[in-house]
């Protein structure tokens, strides 16, 4: 049985202003491969309803998952959750579990809660709140949409509470090789390899050290009997 897919959807015009550079993904990419879920596309989008709505739309129909980080902040431009609503075509509005976890983060109560942090309380109707236990302002899922925060802390810990929740499949295996020759003298064998072993997928990088042209190859599966196999007809290249 296939493992279940995934896509992640970086919502934010500082990632693709260059200001903010994006670690979520690297991380997200790692706990899911380990959890059996196979993430498949990444998109990256700016604060823009309608490029937002769009593209969640055509990631949830296509993948049995879909992970968005950013946009949930209590700022004007933090339009994520009102996109997510839209998608789905629901409501959305302060919920009374949300306000009383967030207002548990501060120490006047929910006295502290002005307009701007109850922002942070509005979850789309039906929607179940992922923990938050570093600022304790939710995120959420609505169906197969997870909804995160952007700030890398945060969403690590919103990672960790989400993954529990779900159904994972076969943890994906990985092993490197390094040769010390050129890329181009094993092309040929290495083509050869990857059509014997349809279950691994064979990734060749080529790097250059000490004026030396060297290549790393990754292999990955599901497969520990077809892993092994091919990590052996690849370290026979190198020698």
């Amino acid at each position: 049985m296939p493992n279940p897919t995934a896509a992640m959807l970086v919502i934010g015009d500082e990632i693709l202003s260059g200001r903010t550079r994006d670690s979520n993904m690297y991380h997200l990419a790692g706990k899911l491969a380990a959890k059996g879920i196979d993430l498949r596309e990444v998109r990256m989008v700016p604060d823009v309803a309608d490029t937002i709505v769009s593209a969640l739309n055509e990631l949830r129909a296509a993948y049995d998952h879909v992970f968005t980080s950013g946009g949930i902040g209590p700022t004007h431009d933090d339009i994520t959750a009102d996109c997510v609503a839209r998608a789905f075509g629901v409501g959305i509005d302060v919920r009374a579990d949300a306000r009383a976890i967030l207002a548990s983060h501060y120490p006047g109560g929910a006295a502290d809660l002005n307009p701007a942090r109850l922002r942070m309380a509005r979850i789309p109707d039906g929607a179940v709140l992922i923990e938050n236990p570093v600022s304790k302002a939710p995120g959420f899922s609505m169906d197969n949409v997870h909804v995160m925060a952007g700030v890398p802390s945060v969403f690590e810990v919103m990672v960790e509470s989400l993954l529990p929740t779900l159904t994972g499949g076969a943890p994906l295996l990985t092993e490197n090789v390094r040769i010390d020759r050129g890329e181009g003298d094993i092309a040929g064998p290495l083509a050869e390899i990857d059509a014997r072993f349809p279950q691994v997928a064979i990734g060749s990088y080529p790097v250059q050290r000490d004026g030396r042209f060297l290549v790393n190859i990754v292999l990955r599966s599901a497969d520990r009997a077809a892993l092994d196999a091919a990590t052996n007809d690849v370290r026979a290249l190198a020698e």
